[in-house]
Formats: C-alpha cells, structure tokens, sequence
C-alpha cells in the first residue's frame, strides 16, 4: 500500500513540474470535454472498444462516412486493433478521420495503480507506432472513467486527454433513433464533443448519424469536424 501511495504522489508531482515547464501546451495538462465555443463545429467521435460478440466493425456506419467524406475521430483499443487490422489501415488512410486510443484491453483506469494505468494507456500507443508508424496523440480512458493518476500518466505520456459533453447513449438497445437524436439535438452547440461507438454495439448509430449530419447539424449551422480541427478551430459562429 505504501509503494502506491508513493507511486502515485510521485505522478502527480511530476505532472504539476510538467504544467510549469511547458506554460505552452495547455492542452495537454487538462481533461478536454469540449472545444472552443465560438466554433460553428462539433466533433464526432467513435469509440472501438473490443466486442465479445459479432464483427466488431459496423460497417454500414463506415460506409456512411466514407461515402460522405464525413470528418471523424476514433478511439481505439489495443485488443480491437489486434484483430481488425485492415480496418485501422484504413481508418488511418483517410484524410477525414482521425486516430485515438482507448486503453488495450479496455479495463476500469481507477482500479488500477500508476503503473498498470501506465501500460494499459500506452500499449496501443506502441501498437500504432511499431506496426503502422502513426503516432497518436489523443487518449480516450475506457469507460470514460479516470481518477487524478489517470490524469497525471497522460500528461507525462504526452497524450491529450479527450473526452466529450454529449453521451449518446447509442449503445443502449432500449433508445430508438429519434430518442439518441434528441438527446444529441437538445446539447448540441458549437465546440460539442459528440461520443458514439463504431464497433457495432450501437445498433442505431447509422441511422443516427445520417439524421444528425443531414438535417440536425445544418439547421444550428455546425459542421462535422475532427477533434483536432475542432481544437484549433479559429473560425467563428455566425
């Protein structure tokens, strides 16, 4: 107990040494619900966390997006990755989409010490680097669950912490379309950060997504962005 406790004190003053040291990288020491609110844009985002059952790839959604050149970010895990390897290559291939990580094996970050947070956030970071030569830069914890280790780990590993402030719920089998439609329209404003799933859990998320960029969007004025365009965004609501 004693070695976690230290352990973690540790991280933690490393990290407030590392928010002194680099006064220019905001970004990177704070968890990132949303981007700039003058922004006429919201981020959709996809995670691809490891599935028991099915193919763990919902391409009709993917065939949406591409089709449409839709711009969108994906968090993916080590374990998904692993089995679905001519999906990242071509995820990572497209200039619309980007990439993030999702943990390997998608466990609960709090339950977790330093060390073992340490390894399941940096394992598909390596993956990525050592089979495909992408370097990711954007963190998803599992579950969207993290406590101020968790916190502290990313922002060693130079990672930006991305999360989101609208939870579709689109995994939810009891949520009918225009039921994750409103509750996308009603918190949708400019700089949202939208969080949805693309590994086929989300038996609705296509027709969804159709809705929300054909009519939902348009009609606030947002655009689709990813998230680091969303980030950098300079432009300005009208």
């Amino acid at each position: 107990m004693g070695r976690l406790v230290a352990t973690r004190a540790l991280l933690y003053l490393l990290s407030l040494m590392a928010l002194e040291l680099t006064p220019s990288t905001p970004s990177f020491a704070q968890v990132i619900t949303a981007g700039p609110p003058t922004c006429p844009g919201v981020a959709l985002t996809f995670d691809l966390c490891p599935v028991r059952k099915g193919s763990g790839y919902d391409q009709p959604l993917m065939d949406y997006l591409i089709t449409h050149r839709i711009p969108a970010t994906f968090f993916m895990s080590g374990q998904w990755m692993a089995k679905h390897g001519t999906q990242v290559e071509q995820l990572l291939s497209l200039d619309f989409f980007e990439v993030g990580t999702h943990g390997e094996v998608h466990a609960h970050l709090p339950m977790h010490d330093a060390d073992e947070q340490r390894a399941e956030i940096l394992g598909p970071v390596k993956l990525l680097q050592a089979r495909y030569g992408h370097e990711a830069i954007l963190f998803r914890p599992p579950y969207g669950e993290y406590n101020d280790v968790t916190v502290a780990v990313v922002n060693l590993l130079g990672l930006q912490f991305i999360q989101w402030n609208i939870e579709s719920g689109d995994p939810d089998p009891t949520l009918s379309v225009g039921r994750i439609l409103l509750r996308i329209a009603k918190r949708a404003k400019p700089g949202s950060i939208i969080v949805l799933h693309a590994n086929g859990k989300g038996k609705q998320t296509r027709k969804v997504i159709e809705h929300l960029t054909r009519e939902i969007l348009p009609a606030k004025k947002l655009r689709p962005m990813t998230v680091s365009e969303l980030l950098d965004c300079t432009s300005q609501t009208p």
